[in-house]
């Protein structure tokens, strides 16, 4: 199975050593990129050459590609799902968030019903893969939760990897679609997943109170260090807090315009409530969740590996288990079960356990909620679904 890569840095040379440690007939064969940042580990990792093309057009002209892999900057995705949902390629994969805007949603909606995206197209929202967010669901399909009410769920980022987004290409809303979109669609997917309806009405605050000049201190930290300290296994791969493409030096001084805290109110289709809160400075940081139901409550951090169920009548532990996963490293444990689920349905057609509409309506819930902080508005999401649901796309379509 030949696979192909537009946009080759730090995060898809990682997944694609993972798929290949998974289905060892995937051939790694061609790049589309100018400047692949993860091109020396994938071929060292992987000993294999790589054929070089500058645009993705001429990558699919000179390879009979049966995979494509789609890791380029944010704002570059619509643009590579139109030429390769045009193409023949049977398979693409592309890392979240899918597209940064309403109008690109739709367009690509539009792609997708015309040339089978709901059965070619794969996400790397890779969270739904993790460890613990298996056992949430797995609480939940046990009844022990009940209907769900309300949940109270936050992602946090340490100052060295929120130095990061305000260096990085990331900093900008037209390259990243904002901090909701780049960093938490990844949340907003999962708790969209435990409610199983998707918000109704959301409304938002926030902005930038941490990284301004006023905060910069007389020496800087040394991120690295604390990068690699607190995520060991990026040591062995290519170092991903690096800005590249149009990266700047000064974090304090960023010209960035996207926010560094925020919160979010959602009301979903059913009744039910969350609660979000981010926060890109927080030195012991946490991505933690409270599922509160009619029967229980559910308690986890993806960080910090904790997860506990609480009987609602009696207030009894029914499980608690404090060392699920592997924090922030390797995405809490999902890295490896993303590529053997892929593996599974590529091999044997086994549903994915994320489909790209569960990402897409991710990605306009995080759009909504960053309009919503904009216009401190509440934002009703009626007519945005109601357009959403005229294009008919399902998983079996």
């Amino acid at each position: 199975m030949k696979v192909g890569i537009v946009g080759l840095g730090s995060r898809m040379s990682h997944v694609a050593r993972c798929l290949k440690a998974q289905k060892a007939d995937l051939e790694f064969a061609a790049y589309a990129d100018p400047a692949p940042a993860g091109l020396s580990f994938l071929e060292t990792s992987l000993g294999t050459t790589l054929n070089g093309y500058e645009t993705l057009e001429e990558m699919l002209d000179g390879e009979a590609l049966d995979m494509l892999m789609i890791g380029s900057p944010n704002h570059m995705h619509i643009g590579h799902l139109r030429t390769a949902l045009k193409s023949s390629v049977p398979y693409i994969f592309t890392e979240k968030p899918v597209v940064i805007s309403e109008a690109e949603t739709f367009e690509l909606l539009e792609l997708m019903r015309a040339h089978d995206g709901m059965q070619r197209l794969m996400i790397g929202l890779v969270l739904r893969y993790a460890p613990l967010y298996q056992m949430l669901k797995d609480a939940q399909a046990k009844g022990q939760l009940g209907k769900i009410v309300s949940i109270e769920a936050s992602e946090h980022i340490a100052p060295y990897h929120g130095s990061f987004f305000m260096r990085d290409w990331r900093r900008y809303v037209k390259y990243s679609g904002g901090f909701m979109l780049e960093k938490c669609c990844h949340d907003l997917d999962l708790y969209q997943g435990v409610v199983g309806r998707r918000a109704k009405f959301v409304s938002s605050f926030g902005g930038r109170k941490s990284f301004l000049p006023e905060n910069k201190p007389d020496e800087l930290p040394d991120y690295r260090a604390l990068a690699l300290r607190a995520e060991p296994s990026r040591g062995n791969r290519v170092y991903p807090f690096e800005p590249r493409w149009g990266g700047t030096s000064s974090e304090f001084e960023s010209d960035a315009d996207i926010i560094d805290y925020q919160t979010a109110l959602i009301e979903y289709e059913d009744g039910a409530t969350m609660a979000f809160h981010t926060n890109m400075n927080v030195p012991d940081e946490f991505r933690r969740f409270a599922v509160i139901g009619t029967r229980g409550m559910a308690e986890g951090d993806f960080v910090r590996c904790t997860f506990k169920l609480t009987d609602a009548l009696t207030s009894q532990t029914l499980f608690e288990d404090p060392s699920v996963g592997t924090g922030r490293d390797n995405h809490s444990g999902a890295d490896d079960q993303m590529a053997v689920d892929i593996a599974a349905f590529l091999d044997r057609g086994v549903p994915l356990k994320v489909t790209v509409r569960d990402a897409l309506e991710a990605g306009l819930t995080a759009i909504k909620i960053d309009e919503a902080r904009r216009n401190r508005s509440v934002v009703d999401m009626g007519a945005v679904w109601d357009q959403f649901d005229s294009y008919g796309l399902t998983a079996k379509s």
